[in-house]
């Protein structure tokens, strides 16, 4: 089981001469276990912060971040973490950088085994070939496959993704997109995966949940009502179903602004 529960999670910052900066008040939500949730918002509302949490490196101020029941106290080895920089030791192999995750997680591994299961893994994210490249000589979404294949390669029961493919371009961003869905798919027992993200289409495209969270204010649960399998093009989206949606997030996204704007305040 990985089920998360978020129950009155808040995070406060004390500022020099400022008293305190709020980042999560009172944060209620449930991520069912086997999910796919998109955390979104605009910059500074938490996201990052949020995972933090998840991860076990923030403690929260009051309330609590809960798996299974339990708070989360610490890192631990059922949470498996995909940042947006590519976090590859550079002087390792993309082979070596997957065996040194294996190591540390799955110690009864023997040495032989953790290769084996490295080349596995490099294999599902389309990169047999390049098991002894270094990271310098790999694109930057060949390097993030080595990393996704690498958190994928330890078992997590929970992969926590923060803006994974945010320093991709374009099309690469896409690739990995669909991907990440297919590994996610063609698992047996699917992971509890929490993706923060900037991008309305992929959460769209990624998500069963969408979380929405803006600062100082309670976070918004928005179901993802759309069929599966899912890709960029065709039905999926020109079906009346992700028009309402986007158009949805596109208006909460910029509210903010329209308030603003509204009260003749400019920007």
């Amino acid at each position: 089981m990985s089920r998360i529960e978020l129950k009155d999670l808040t995070l406060r910052f004390p500022q020099t001469g400022q008293g305190e900066l709020v980042v999560l008040d009172r944060m209620n939500a449930v991520i069912e276990d086997g999910a796919f949730v998109c955390v979104i918002g605009p910059s500074g509302c938490g996201k990052s912060t949020l995972l933090g949490v998840l991860e076990g490196l923030i403690p929260p101020t009051s309330g609590a971040a809960l798996i299974d029941g339990k708070p989360v106290c610490g890192t631990g080895t059922e949470r498996a973490v995909v940042f947006q920089q590519y976090t590859l030791f550079p002087w390792m192999t993309a082979k070596q950088n997957i065996i040194f995750g294996i190591r540390q997680v799955l110690k009864e591994l023997t040495e032989k085994e953790a290769a084996a299961r490295a080349r596995e893994f490099l294999e599902k994210v389309g990169l047999a070939g390049a098991e002894d490249k270094l990271p310098g000589q790999l694109s930057g979404g060949m390097q993030q496959r080595v990393a996704i294949a690498r958190a994928l390669a330890v078992r997590p029961q929970i992969l926590l993704m923060d803006e994974p493919f945010g320093a991709i371009d374009a099309k690469t961003r896409v690739t990995l997109q669909e991907l990440l869905l297919e590994l996610w798919n063609a698992d047996e027992r699917k992971k509890t995966v929490v993706f923060v993200t900037h991008d309305i289409d992929e959460a769209l495209l990624l998500a069963d949940k969408i979380i929405f969270m803006k600062p100082k204010s309670q976070a918004e649960e928005i179901s993802v009502l759309l069929a599966r399998p899912r890709a960029r093009a065709g039905a999926f989206i020109d079906g009346e179903t992700y028009r309402a949606l986007r158009a949805a997030l596109v208006t909460k996204f910029y509210e903010d602004v329209s308030e603003h704007i509204d009260s003749g305040v400019i920007l």
